[in-house]
């Protein structure tokens, strides 16, 4: 994995004890789950600190400990100590240097909305044949990514990771951790708004990730979306730009694009036919990022097209589910107007005999522009929707503006929590088999435990 020498030699770091050509099997930043002769490096956060924990991962049989703070340590003889500046940093530096030695293809995913699943799309796609690294969920921040990446091994073909931000700079940090020779960004939307101010905020942290593309240096942008067009249009010095979309435009289009049940069918370049196992049809999007990736590596229509046939989307977006005879679609895992918009979009195309009901608990991190985007999404729920039930204060802002747009206030409920708004929607409202429930809210909002029942 690593030698103790270069540990040291990654992070700068200083030997207090130990020899350098020990060499453990692995790093950890949990003592809870660290194995037998792995090195634990001592991570600080906001609520807990790592160093607190070296006894807990000595006893698991920790051979190294990486920390940035010495004092009050009481290391038994024999194991290795290496003293970094900054622990957080030298899991970046650690990830940064097996990067470096790997001399295979690292794609990297960034966006506004859809990273987690192209990522995922682009590794199924890729794994046919090949043996692929990824990041676990959304481990994609400054402690995510370098944890993916420090599990690279030679046997690894590819490794896909995913690249998220909510600050300026994170991404331009961690792309240059990746390395990546092929750069996806989805789209540009109103997310994590606090710290990155507006969408030209947003866009100019996601195009970081241009900023560290390795040889051959290859984009796939998001033709559709109109600042990364921007992108497009204006080209790169040493980049190599490839479109996707539903424009003929495109390096890679979509047309004929078709719902049929709860399956997306979809003809590339006017040539090729495929079908996704999802009834969003903006997933489209995520497919096209795929081909694009597949085919640039080498791999063949048919191959591509059987696999992203039998991708399951990942949970929590955008999922049917069944729930004691109920039809729910789970979009939990996270919102913003954008991916609100998208799953409104997904509902509206939806057969529906019955009733169709959101739950929508607040969208969160969109800065001094929240009450405005929140207000604004009011009219696509008002054309969508049949009952609406909001979770949270600034959700019911979306419910006084739907109220104000047409929406009869009689199906219209504000409920300050989750579970007021489960017993609200099973004690109150009883939907029945023929209604259709789309559950939706930013991650903090919990909205998944709506079908804790």
């Amino acid at each position: 994995m690593f030698t103790v020498g270069e540990i040291i030699k990654a992070t700068g770091g200083r030997l207090i004890q130990g020899g350098g050509q020990d060499e453990p099997r692995g790093i950890s930043t949990d003592s809870r789950g660290l194995k037998h002769q792995e090195s634990f490096l001592a991570l600080r956060g906001d609520n807990f600190d790592g160093h607190n924990f070296i006894p807990e991962a000595l006893k698991s049989g920790a051979v190294c400990v990486i920390v940035d703070k010495t004092a009050a340590l009481k290391i038994p003889k024999g194991i290795a100590l290496v003293q970094v500046k900054d622990t957080t940093l030298a899991l970046g530096d650690l990830a940064r240097f097996k990067r470096v030695n790997f001399k295979k293809p690292v794609i990297a995913v960034s966006g506004s909305n859809g990273k987690t699943s192209v990522k995922d799309m682009i590794a199924w796609v890729l794994s046919a044949n090949a043996r692929v690294l990824k990041n676990d969920g959304t481990k994609n921040n400054q402690i995510g990514l370098p944890q993916t990446l420090i599990q690279l091994k030679e046997k690894d073909n590819f490794a896909v990771v995913e690249i998220g931000t909510n600050h300026f700079g994170e991404v331009d940090y961690l792309s240059a951790i990746a390395r990546p020779n092929i750069g996806v960004l989805t789209n540009i939307g109103p997310s994590h708004l606090e710290f990155l101010k507006n969408l030209r905020g947003v866009l100019k942290e996601k195009s970081g990730l241009l900023n560290n593309l390795n040889p051959p240096s290859i984009a796939l942008l998001n033709a559709d979306d109109k600042y990364l067009r921007s992108l497009i249009k204006q080209g790169k010095k040493g980049v190599h730009l490839f479109s996707y979309g539903i424009k003929e435009k495109c390096d890679f289009f979509a047309s004929g694009i078709k719902l049929e049940g709860a399956k997306v069918r979809f003809r590339l370049n006017r040539k090729r036919d495929f079908i996704l196992s999802t009834f969003g049809v903006h997933n489209v999007y995520n497919a096209l990022a795929a081909i694009a990736v597949g085919r640039i590596l080498g791999l063949g229509f048919s191959e591509i097209a059987y696999r992203l046939a039998d991708f399951d989307f990942p949970k929590g977006r955008l999922k049917l589910i069944e729930l004691k005879g109920l039809r729910f679609i789970d979009d939990t895992y996270n919102s913003n107007p954008l991916s609100l918009n998208s799953a409104l979009i997904a509902l509206g195309a939806m057969k529906c005999k019955g009733r169709k009901i959101l739950i929508m608990g607040d969208m969160l991190e969109l800065g001094k522009q929240k009450e405005l985007l929140h207000r604004q999404v009011a009219g696509s729920i008002t054309n969508t929707c049949d009952i609406l039930i909001s979770v949270g204060s600034l959700a019911a802002l979306t419910a006084r503006a739907a109220r104000a747009g047409g929406f009869k206030g009689k199906n219209i409920f504000c409920c300050a929590s989750v579970q007021q708004a489960r017993d609200l929607l099973f004690n109150r409202i009883s939907p029945e088999t023929k209604d259709i429930i789309l559950v939706k809210g930013s991650r903090s909002m919990k909205m998944e435990e709506v079908f804790k029942v």
